[in-house]
């Protein structure tokens, strides 16, 4: 499976270091304590839930950033569809470098998983329209990379990554600006002052912004904010394909079929990453 653009070889070696400097400290008193140095064991990665499977590479390069010598046999990689009693992975070496690396690798994977499940079932909901489905900045401080990857893993597709890559003029920039037209003109000069080339999305909260947003122009995708279905039709009609359309705000498991069949372009669902399950995993020696 290809990997978006912000996972690099760079980032990841950057996250697994702070992620094991923060669990690991000088070092995992516990397996130095209980388990002799030279002693080698093998664990596999037990699925214990539904879902799709997602941080196993990750998990991969934890084991390596542990303890090189550490053997993965990857049996089930990520994206794959995965059910109660599957084994998706072995690792072999040092016990007590399995050992060290476990939480981390399930915390990331379980995590992960959870997201790319709940994201695969959304887009299940709205297949066979042209609606795709987008995460948003609703992450954990210090995982987005994570859990964004975990969106793309689950089929649906990245928003902005962060507030450096796209322009997202919402209610408090217009409402601080002093309006539609003011937020997205003082963005234009903006833009030109620092040549800078971004995309600019614009909020809109109603029919009368929505024709605010179409008469000023210079934008990329106009975003229909908390609207009804019914409302989000009529602003679909009004906008006419001139820009792009991104529904926006409380959509959830019931709504989203509804809201796709409006004829939006995008579905953006701040849920993806902020409020689901986990799914059930564990290491287990064998």
């Amino acid at each position: 499976m290809n990997r978006p653009p912000y996972i690099t070889e760079a980032a990841l070696t950057r996250f697994i270091q702070n992620a094991l400097q923060e669990d690991v400290g000088d070092g995992d008193h516990s397996s130095l304590a209980a388990i002799p140095a030279n002693a080698r064991n093998q664990a596999r990665l037990l699925v214990k839930d539904n879902g799709i499977l997602a941080g196993v590479a990750v998990a991969e390069l934890i084991c390596q950033a542990v303890d090189p010598s550490l053997t993965v046999q990857v049996l089930l990689p990520d994206g794959t569809p995965v059910k109660h009693g599957d084994v998706a992975f072995t690792v072999s070496g040092r016990a007590q470098a399995i050992l060290t690396a476990e939480r981390l690798l399930l915390n990331c994977m379980q995590r992960m998983s959870g997201i790319a499940t709940y994201t695969h079932s959304l887009t299940g909901l709205i297949a066979g329209t042209k609606a795709r489905l987008l995460d948003t900045r609703k992450t954990t401080p210090n995982f987005r990379m994570m859990e964004k990857w975990a969106v793309v893993i689950g089929g649906g597709l990245n928003h902005r990554y962060g507030l450096f890559d796209m322009i997202m003029l919402k209610d408090n920039h217009v409402d601080y600006a002093g309006g539609i037209r003011q937020a997205i003109t003082a963005t234009h000069q903006y833009l030109q002052q620092h040549n800078k080339q971004l995309r600019i999305v614009i909020e809109t909260r109603n029919l009368n912004e929505v024709q605010q947003a179409l008469d000023t122009g210079g934008i990329d995708r106009i975003m229909l904010d908390n609207m009804s279905p019914a409302l989000m039709r009529e602003a679909v009609a009004l906008i006419n394909g001139r820009f792009e359309i991104e529904a926006s705000g409380g959509i959830t498991e019931e709504t989203i079929a509804e809201v796709a069949a409006t004829g939006v372009d995008y579905i953006s669902v701040g849920a993806l990453t902020h409020s689901n399950r986990s799914l059930d995993l564990s290491l287990k020696a064998y």
